[in-house]
């Protein structure tokens, strides 16, 4: 967090929050290098801070880890930053660090993340520099003891000295918020050790089913996510994998055409799709049954 602020936390309504809930969801995604507006403040003159009216967001559901697929967006590596060169970890079993962490709040709240998802400051996420996206890490803060589990779905902080950027909520939750940065510890989590995202998905489907659970509102994704499958020069081929994909998986398919580079191309998207964990579970069915790399997109 580059702004260090003192906040005082304060105990609001079920009902303000599941109202927040919603309207953080659908925020409009503002890209960081779009020019600012006239009277509007550049984005790297922005200083960063948490909500205005600060909210308690100590009983937000912990995190339920799941073996996530490895996609293309965000995974590029060696990446370099600042001049400084990053190579993305292959595996992530027995990855552990000590160091400081930061947080970040308002300033990327809504934008999108490396990984094309967007940043929701009220979720239990994450950014961190060589893990993988999307990745599972557990942070115990070293002057508390207190512990989270974090989804990993962003890239920093190009800080010297830092070595994870959590969200507001995350940071809230491990004790820090008021204090800015936080001597942590930081333990991936072996994918191969977690269950899918299918499997999990539909235990808890079956559990609300009986217990009438409420929906894990921190997972809540924009009104405007898809995944993508492909883009294809082919209106017909295009219309024939839309096919395959609605019969497989039951869920809205749509083709639309886009100009790139002169040329036209039909994107095959599935959505939109309103929760996390079943994107997590589309991608992952999307690659058993080899209809390639599916890709997160917000627009």
């Amino acid at each position: 967090m580059k702004t260090t602020i003192a906040l005082g936390i304060t105990r609001v309504g079920i009902a303000f929050l599941l109202t927040l809930f919603t309207a953080c969801s659908n925020v409009p995604v503002k890209t960081a290098d779009k020019p600012a507006e006239k009277g509007e403040v550049p984005f790297d003159q922005m200083r960063d801070s948490g909500p205005a009216m600060p909210v308690d967001m100590l009983a937000t559901p912990e995190v339920t880890p799941v073996r996530e697929p490895i996609g293309v967006a965000g995974n590029k590596s060696p990446y370099v930053v600042d001049g400084v060169r990053y190579k993305v970890l292959n595996k992530v079993k027995g990855y552990r660090e000590r160091g400081r962490a930061s947080w970040y709040g308002t300033k990327f709240h809504g934008r999108k993340t490396a990984n094309g998802e967007v940043y929701n400051m009220y979720a239990l996420s994450a950014a961190h520099k060589t893990l993988p996206l999307p990745s599972y890490a557990k942070v115990t803060n070293l002057d508390n003891g207190r512990s989270i589990i974090v989804r990993v779905n962003d890239r920093g902080p190009f800080v010297p000295g830092r070595i994870i950027d959590l969200s507001y909520t995350a940071a809230q939750k491990l004790g820090y918020i008021d204090k800015g940065t936080a001597r942590v510890e930081v333990e991936a989590l072996d994918p191969d050790s977690l269950p899918s995202a299918t499997q999990t998905l539909a235990v808890e489907k079956d559990a609300a089913a009986r217990k009438g659970l409420p929906e894990d509102a921190s997972f809540k994704l924009p009104s405007n996510t898809f995944l993508q499958v492909g883009a294809y020069s082919s209106a017909s081929q295009a219309e024939e994998i839309r096919g395959q994909l609605a019969a497989a998986f039951g869920y809205p398919v749509s083709v639309s055409p886009v100009k790139s580079g002169g040329k036209t191309l039909y994107r095959v998207r599935i959505g939109p799709i309103a929760q996390q964990r079943v994107l997590a579970a589309l991608r992952e069915s999307v690659e058993q049954q080899k209809f390639g790399q599916p890709q997160v997109v917000v627009d």
